[in-house]
């Protein structure tokens, strides 16, 4: 007998974890039955299929964010991407001064940042949240943002709360102080529009896994084309940061001009093969609405939180939220095995600490509400 959970989508709350969207099944095992097909046939033509899945996908990337073609690269994940920028901006930029980042940001970016510090010369300012607060609000952070702050590390949405920063405000006070400026989207980019020019930010990454329905392994950046000068050479170099990979001389290799440098050696193809048709999907007509459906079950998640009597993490404006809704269960209840209980039934939460969190999309129903509200214990 099937599972619910494994023929029933209309239950999926986890876009905050893994995005699904109408055909995704069929539409990458074509990607991949044709990437497949095209590895495997005995002529000089296999890694051209691969190449340009890759830069389809950064093509794709870059029309989502309004992004020049020469300035976007593919890494493995966000924190790979982060660290070949921060690794690249080097001492000559950092050392002395402060890298700040909030105390919710995603703990990978935390973790990296700490490793680069002694070896960067920088110190990482961690901005702590309030006593038993949700999230880090604005002014929080921007109170301590001064002028020796040199890069700014800024998340767009939490993965714990789904508060979204305003960037516009934060662009225009680091601008102010000098400070470059980077932004993890990860748990906006597909839900929320974003603009790397609007307001101008320096550094952008974000991963296709989640609102834009890739596969895991697909890190996607961008970099202001104005920060790459002879100084900014990734610590980590191979044959594909040349102009052209494909030079053998040892004593002519240079950097690429543009964000090709951050490529390194024998680049990979599947997670962007996998992940391409969640993009297309995401540009085409056929995603218009995904937004307005998300605020409509989001309205009611709200709802049924307080009727049930949880605090809810999250912002009630939704300028202020992400995706998601989040709220604490009640102390009486097995995080996980209310997880297992949900999934039973076809719906599918997660939970961090005491936190649930969910995230309604396009395949998300109405009805799940309904399941919820019988399921769910009062506080």
């Amino acid at each position: 007998m099937n599972h619910p959970a494994d023929t029933d989508r209309s239950g999926w709350l986890l876009y905050h974890s893994v995005g699904m969207f109408p055909g995704q099944e069929d539409a990458v095992r074509a990607a991949l039955d044709t990437f497949a097909s095209s590895w495997c046939r005995p002529d000089l033509q296999r890694w051209d299929y691969g190449l340009a899945a890759r830069r389809q996908v950064l093509d794709q990337w870059a029309t989502l964010v309004n992004a020049p073609a020469h300035a976007v690269f593919a890494s493995e994940n966000v924190t790979d991407a982060f660290a070949r920028f921060v690794g690249a901006l080097g001492r000559k930029r950092l050392a002395g001064r402060r890298v700040l980042i909030a105390a919710d940001c995603f703990p990978s970016l935390h973790y990296m940042l700490r490793g680069l510090e002694p070896v960067l010369g920088f110190t990482l300012d961690t901005v702590p949240l309030a006593p038993d607060a949700a999230y880090m609000t604005d002014d929080e952070f921007i109170a301590h943002w001064q002028e020796d702050v040199a890069l700014a590390v800024i998340t767009w949405v939490t993965s714990t709360a789904s508060k979204r920063a305003d960037v516009k405000r934060l662009a225009a006070h680091g601008r102010a102080q000098g400070s470059l400026i980077a932004v993890d989207i990860t748990q906006g980019a597909g839900i929320l529009d974003f603009d790397v020019m609007q307001p101008a930010v320096d550094f952008v990454a974000t991963t296709t896994l989640k609102w834009l329905c890739g596969a895991p392994g697909t890190g996607l950046a961008y970099l202001d084309p104005k920060l790459i000068d002879s100084d900014m050479a990734p610590l980590v170099q191979g044959w594909f940061s040349q102009p052209d990979p494909f030079n053998w001389d040892l004593s002519r290799f240079s950097l690429a001009p543009d964000a090709r440098r951050f490529d390194g050696g024998t680049p990979s193809f599947l997670p962007f093969v996998a992940s391409g048709p969640g993009l297309a999907w995401r540009l085409s007509p056929d995603a218009i609405g995904m937004r307005e459906h998300n605020l409509a079950l989001s309205h009611r998640l709200i709802a049924l939180a307080d009727a049930k009597g949880y605090a809810v993490r999250s912002p009630r404006v939704d300028a202020q939220r992400g995706g998601s809704v989040m709220a604490d269960l009640p102390a009486h209840v097995d995080p996980h095995e209310l997880e297992t209980k949900l999934a039973k039934h076809g719906v599918l939460v997660d939970t961090r600490g005491s936190t649930v969190r969910m995230s309604p999309g396009m395949l998300t129903t109405h009805a799940v509400i309904d399941t919820l509200s019988a399921l769910l214990p009062e506080a």
